[in-house]
């Protein structure tokens, strides 16, 4: 697959998120936005080893990359969930048997129907105050006992160049964003692991991480049993 042309990058960058994702869809699997297959190995093999899911959900679906580890991991054919029209017709190519809904994954419509949620590089799309939210309407769609699973890459520190990388980009995103409409919410370095653990145990859960060799953690948040 070819990927988008600096052009189509540019266009997509001055949408909103929603119709910028829409743009993107069709060649979104040949950017470094997708999600690594090494990323999504590990957390399927993590997941696997902890066993017994029944159905599960993807928070924020894309392409679809990470149901395909909930087929894995999951006795049912997996939900996928996404605001964006465009991503979902390219999820429903990569993994016809799934069950697609398009929601505000901040205002998700399920209550008590999953005993696995996951989802992959999703965060730099919600704005801090914004994770609470989220994290309550994944607690709420959890059955009792039921885990949302988080894998997150090791952060680089500031000796290393992709913690300027990142660090620019955020910068130049809020610059963006003060001078541009619509917004376009992507950022890399607004969730820090205090911060997203605290929202994660003020929303309810109980937080507990695995280590993904060569790539950071695993967090699984679980929602207590009954």
């Amino acid at each position: 697959m070819e990927g988008p042309t600096l052009k189509e990058l540019a266009v997509q960058a001055l949408s909103s998120v929603e119709h910028g994702y829409d743009l993107l869809a069709p060649k979104f699997d040949a950017t470094p936005f997708r999600t690594p297959d090494q990323i999504l190995a590990a957390t399927a093999e993590a997941l696997g080893e902890r066993g017994g899911f029944e159905r599960g959900l993807d928070v924020c679906c894309g392409t679809g990359a990470g149901l395909g580890v909930l087929a894995e991991v999951t006795a049912q054919a997996p939900t996928g969930v996404d605001f964006s029209v465009g991503m979902l017709e390219e999820a429903r190519k990569a993994c016809p048997d799934a069950d697609l809904v398009r929601a505000d994954a901040r205002a998700l419509p399920f209550a008590a129907a999953y005993d696995l949620v996951v989802s992959f590089g999703a965060l730099g799309h919600f704005l801090p105050e914004e994770r609470l939210p989220l994290f309550t309407g994944i607690l709420r769609a959890l059955r009792p006992g039921g885990v949302f699973a988080l894998p997150m890459s090791r952060a680089p520190g500031p000796t290393h160049p992709a913690y300027w990388l990142l660090s620019g980009f955020d910068l130049a995103m809020r610059v963006r964003n003060a001078v541009w409409r619509p917004k376009f919410v992507m950022y890399y370095r607004t969730h820090p692991r205090p911060a997203l653990f605290a929202d994660l145990r003020t929303a309810g859960f109980t937080v507990t991480t695995t280590p993904l060799p060569e790539i950071g953690e695993l967090v699984v948040a679980r929602r207590a049993a009954l």
